[in-house]
């Protein structure tokens, strides 16, 4: 590796290698090849007599033989990408040379190389996100039964479960999933449309014939395996597919930096730990700290997706007519590194999820440091069918319960909300009789049965469709 230029912290620490080659010039060269190719069969095989079988043989013997440097140089002179390939296609293909990109326009490789990267970047993603649901899929089961403490605003509320907490950001995910499902399935290449999307040189090929050009289009789609192309086009594909692919990611970061961030505050809370091994380092300083690293690298690295995919939705609105080209610099950087950076954020959310340190004695000591103040509609239930009043009881456990809140929060002291009651012969209730009413299980509702339900009725479904696809793991670099 070299020291003495930048480079990017997505390739050296974050992205896998199966996602960095997605995104590699192997992967979109060789893929400029396989079109060139699947363009001349077409107009071999819809009558064009120009070119012949041994032409596309010479084609196909070199279609992952690169020769970079006799692209590169030839870039140095011409300044264009698609014509420098070309020519050094031909000196590969003698006998082809003259009808490579024969018809065609740039964005012919450029466009349609961009719908089947991001094709396969989305099966990819979708690999890892599956994997991720399943995870949480097995922790939430696990855990769907043991009471903790639930907050709204981040203040003691109402008791739920740990699995019930792991099913909600599975269903952040799941509805992630299902978008990817819809906009990858609807994904459709350019085709070969010309300078304005209007085929005219194709007109010219074919002599004018329309029946026949009509075919085109699908068979290059058959032949890099799509279903269609997009029927209409100016020179691109709208860059409102960029935007549409975008934002999925953006979902999909929104989900992972939600759970990152609950996991953080429970981890502060000393509830919920994510992994931490045994050599790790938590602070250069304070030896003895267990810094939640992978959880704040996820909310990080989901920050700079949720933004990113401005970058497509502005190119999109700031298009002039059928092509301009100030959108290709942008979409360089841009869409690659939206996938990289998922990528890297799945990672750890595998490595995160598969290894989640659950302190159940801390989350029920925390419970029943609250439970008396959740348990005081119970209490006046009991009390009120003891003989008591139902509105001087709500008044006498309002009044206790702030004594006991002031005992916490200014003295320092336990939770004695119960002891107050019990000496309270307003309420005739020993102390004995309340402690019987303090088990967590009898406070979280529905909760474990909820969980049971989602998993097998919505969960498991889609994971037995996607099983192909189980069992990735998540490799954090550093």
């Amino acid at each position: 590796m070299s020291t003495d230029i930048y480079s990017s912290p997505l390739s050296e620490r974050y992205a896998s290698k199966e996602m960095q080659y997605v995104f590699s010039q192997d992967m979109k060269f060789r893929t400029w090849r396989r079109l060139w190719i699947a363009l001349a069969e077409t107009e071999m095989e819809l009558g064009l007599k120009q070119i012949t079988p041994e032409m596309i043989e010479e084609l196909k013997a070199n279609k992952d033989n690169i020769n970079y440097d006799d692209a590169r140089a030839r870039e140095k002179e011409v300044r264009h990408d698609v014509m420098s390939h070309v020519y050094a296609y031909g000196l590969q293909c003698p006998k082809a040379k003259g009808i490579i990109h024969l018809g065609a326009t740039s964005c012919y490789v450029g466009d349609n190389t961009d719908i089947i990267v991001m094709k396969e970047a989305l099966m990819l993603v979708k690999k890892k996100l599956v994997s991720v649901i399943d995870e949480l899929a097995g922790f939430a089961d696990r855990y769907r039964e043991l009471p903790t403490l639930a907050f709204t605003h981040f203040q003691p509320a109402q008791p739920t479960t740990v699995g019930k907490r792991a099913a909600l950001w599975i269903n952040e995910f799941m509805l992630d999933l299902e978008d990817l499902d819809y906009i990858a399935g609807s994904l459709k290449l350019l085709g070969s449309k010309g300078t304005t999307g209007t085929q005219a040189s194709f007109l010219e090929l074919f002599n004018g014939d329309n029946e026949t050009i009509d075919r085109i289009d699908p068979m290059i789609a058959e032949k890099m395996g799509f279903e269609a192309c997009y029927p209409v086009s100016g020179q691109t594909y709208s860059r409102k597919v960029d935007t549409r692919v975008l934002n999925i990611l953006a979902g999909i970061a929104a989900s992972a930096h939600k759970m990152s961030n609950d996991i953080r505050l429970l981890q502060h809370l000393k509830e919920v730990e994510e992994p931490f091994e045994k050599s790790q380092i938590g602070s250069s300083a304070m030896a003895y700290k267990r810094n939640p690293m992978r959880s704040e690298r996820i909310a990080s690295l989901s920050r700079y997706v949720i933004i990113d995919a401005l970058n497509p939705a502005i190119t999109s609105a700031t298009q002039w007519f059928e092509r301009t080209l100030d959108d290709s610099a942008n979409k360089r950087i841009s869409i690659a590194e939206a996938f990289l950076a998922t990528d890297g954020i799945l990672e750890l959310c595998l490595n995160v999820v598969d290894g989640l340190v659950v302190n159940d004695k801390v989350i029920t000591k925390h419970l029943l440091s609250e439970l008396p103040f959740m348990a005081t509609e119970n209490i006046m239930m009991d009390a009120v069918k003891a003989g008591g009043d139902r509105q001087e009881m709500h008044e006498e456990i309002r009044r206790l319960s702030m004594e006991a809140g002031k005992h916490v929060k200014q003295e320092g002291k336990d939770n004695d909300l119960l002891d107050l009651i019990a000496a309270d012969p307003k309420f005739a209730l020993s102390r004995e009789e309340l402690e019987a009413k303090m088990d967590p299980a009898s406070y979280v509702g529905r909760a474990p049965r909820q969980v049971e339900v989602y998993l097998r009725d919505f969960v498991r479904p889609v994971l037995d469709a996607n099983k192909e696809l189980l069992g990735a793991k998540g490799i954090v670099n550093v």
